[in-house]
């Protein structure tokens, strides 16, 4: 009787469930107290069924396996319950729109009934119509709430602020899904708050806030910004836009100012050091950023043509000085790293390259270099970084002191022999011409004491090394002069043009402008600079009248007898560290100088190996061999200036033809 009792037990279940409808279509009844009542309905439906397949427990067990047709008592139970009440259209809406309510007050910060909730969606699933029923209509109440909160919150809010609430709202929304909503949800409500709170406000987000976060850095703020980007399509393609975008902007102010350059190289340090920074703690040391900073830094620091190389120069210069406190061996050394890196960066590194050597001369002539292994850490840096052609002649000149050294001995060995020493002590760089930088001759008296000197030191080496030509440079040479002072003795450190002045003062105590340049012949610019660094400096060994800043033609000076000073030894030679506006100058003047000849010789050497070339393809083959900035006019002025000297010529029927003459 197996069917007949399945058939009886279900058309009694079914009676059972139609009986329960009618209480739930009352027109007037509260949502809440429909949703309880619903819950009610539904746990005693269960409770009712479980107690139901205990009792028919080998109906269930026999009958009903034998025939895959028919549901078990459980399912029947659930089917009949699906059919009349849940899938009756006024009871499922009104459940339904009970639930969204319940969730955006939640949403909205009330405390509802978690465990109804929960109950309630348990529900339907069991019944198979949660995602039909239920889960269509509340994600389109999600994407409502949040595009009109995301439109409003990013007018009112600043943008950490509002980045902290999205965080919160996605924290909230995965809370949900823990205690009440189906997992099958998780994907598209995550995606709905991540659309209408972030990627609907990409732009926005990093055009309001990214600069004022970068400019602080608000390190906690950028974290927070790069998670939240890198959840959503695109997000992080903006950011590294804006991020790009912003090094841009930001190095461009730093390097285009003149009135910036005393601290540009620093500001730059700093800039690259922070960005570094970002980078590592905020951007999860994304190649995709690094990237993006090296191209921008490359951007704008050669927006300004020469400048940045020139003073990354004299950075360097100034940080290998002797008298550089501020840094112990490897401070100095990580700081050389830096710039290296900002180095890196510029195009044009023949600027570069003549400044160093214009200082490096100097450090080494005037005996002010800080330390010698901090050079040769910069110049094996420099030599990784750009080939051994780059470094060759900086490498000659530590070449050529360490040979002067040598030759300074065995001088005074030749002296001692000969008992020629007469008090005075001379020591002498010899230069090779190529290696330094080129020093204009300068012809000044120098007093017959020294003019014996140099004589006797040239014909010992001559004598040793036939064939090879002298040239003195006195714009270089510094001396010890001692000094007898009314107050007590004194050594000073002087240049040779200073130590020329003084030496004047022996004869007699007071001397006119004029009388000083007609005995000593020094040009007058320097001159002027010579006696102002005498007596109106510092240490004022000579007195001026009348007295000024400005040293003019009518000006007379004396022997300074009241000077005082509690050092012994008193240094005066600064003047000839100090970089002179001619001097600057000249060095820009011999890198164009310099780029010509490359110029002509890249033109040349490509056609020697084309014989013919078209003016385009010419063009792009120098761009590819040369290595500075140039632009396409000055191309073509060498290209003419190679044709009018017969390296090269027009070809005679198409006049965008070049040929080589050989």
């Amino acid at each position: 009787m197996a069917s007949q009792l399945y058939v009886n037990l279900t058309n009694l279940v079914e009676a059972h469930v139609k009986s329960n409808i009618e209480q739930f279509l009352s027109e007037s009844m509260d949502r809440q107290v429909f949703l309880k009542r619903m819950d009610d309905c539904w746990r005693a439906h269960c409770r009712q069924m479980i107690m139901i397949r205990s009792i028919f427990l080998y109906l269930d067990r026999t009958y009903v396996l034998q025939n895959p047709s028919i549901h078990s008592i459980w399912d029947m139970g659930l089917d009949l319950f699906r059919h009349h009440i849940a899938m009756n259209t006024l009871i499922q809406t009104r459940t339904v729109d009970g639930l969204l309510l319940l969730i955006e007050r939640e949403r909205g910060g009330d405390a509802v009934d978690i465990s109804l909730l929960k109950s309630l969606l348990r529900m339907l699933s069991d019944l198979q119509i949660y995602q039909d029923a239920f889960e269509h209509k509340f994600l389109q109440a999600t994407e409502r709430l949040y595009a009109a909160e995301g439109q409003r919150l990013m007018r009112e809010l600043a943008v950490p602020q509002y980045l902290a609430h999205v965080e919160k709202r996605l924290r909230e929304e995965n809370e949900r899904l823990l205690h009440y909503l189906d997992v099958c949800t998780k994907w598209q409500l995550i995606h709905t708050v991540e659309r209408q709170l972030l990627s609907e406000h990409l732009t926005g987000i990093l055009s309001k806030g990214l600069e004022s976060l970068m400019d602080g850095p608000r390190l906690s703020d950028l974290t927070t910004l790069y998670n939240l980007f890198s959840r959503v399509k695109d997000g992080l393609n903006e950011l590294c836009n804006h991020f790009n975008a912003y090094i841009k902007k930001k190095g461009r102010t730093i390097v285009i100012e003149p009135e910036r350059d005393k601290t540009m190289v620093a500001e730059l340090l700093d800039f690259k050091e922070q960005l570094d920074n970002i980078v590592n703690t905020c951007f999860q040391r994304n190649d995709r950023f690094l990237y993006s900073m090296r191209e921008a830094f490359e951007f704008f620091i050669n927006q300004r043509q020469n400048k940045p190389a020139e003073l990354i120069a004299k950075f360097v210069d100034l940080k290998l000085r002797a008298g550089n406190k501020e840094a112990t061996e490897e401070e100095l050394e990580r700081l050389l790293d830096k710039i290296m890196v900002l180095f890196r960066f510029i195009h044009g590194k023949d600027v570069f390259e003549a400044f160093y050597k214009k200082d490096l001369a100097k450090r080494l002539l005037v005996g002010k270099s800080a330390s010698v292994d901090a050079e040769k850490s910069m110049l094996s840096k420099l030599k990784q970084e750009c080939g051994g052609g780059f470094t060759c002649k900086l490498e000659g000149m530590f070449k050529d002191m360490e040979l002067s050294k040598d030759i300074n001995v065995t001088y005074k060995q030749h002296l001692a022999a000969s008992a020629e020493g007469s008090g005075l002590e001379l020591s002498v760089y010899i230069l090779t011409m190529g290696f330094w930088p080129t020093y204009p001759p300068v012809d000044v008296r120098l007093p017959p004491e020294l003019t014996r000197h140099q004589d006797h030191f040239a014909k010992f080496y001559l004598a040793k090394h036939s064939g090879r030509k002298l040239q003195w440079q006195p714009t270089l040479g510094h001396c010890v002069l001692r000094a007898h002072f009314p107050q007590g003795n004194k050594e000073l450190q002087v240049s040779l043009f200073q130590a020329l002045v003084l030496l004047l003062f022996n004869d007699g105590d007071n001397l006119s402008f004029e009388d000083i340049k007609a005995t000593t012949n020094i040009e007058e610019g320097e001159l002027r600079r010579t006696l102002q660094s005498l007596a109106c400096g510092k240490a004022r060994v000579l007195g001026k009248s009348p007295r000024g800043r400005e040293v003019h033609d009518s000006d007379a000076f004396a022997f300074n007898g009241d000077f005082a000073n509690k050092l012994f030894r008193i240094k005066i030679n600064q003047i000839q560290m100090k970089e002179t506006s001619e001097e600057q100058k000249a060095t820009e003047e011999r890198v164009f100088q310099d780029r010509q000849y490359q110029i002509d010789a890249a033109i040349v050497r490509v056609m020697k190996m084309r014989k013919a070339l078209s003016h385009n393809l010419l063009i792009s083959e120098l761009y590819n061999q040369l290595k500075f900035p140039v632009k396409p006019a000055d191309l073509k002025k060498r290209i003419e200036s190679l044709i009018d000297r017969d390296y090269m010529e027009r070809d005679k029927d198409n006049p965008n033809q070049y040929n080589y003459v050989a």
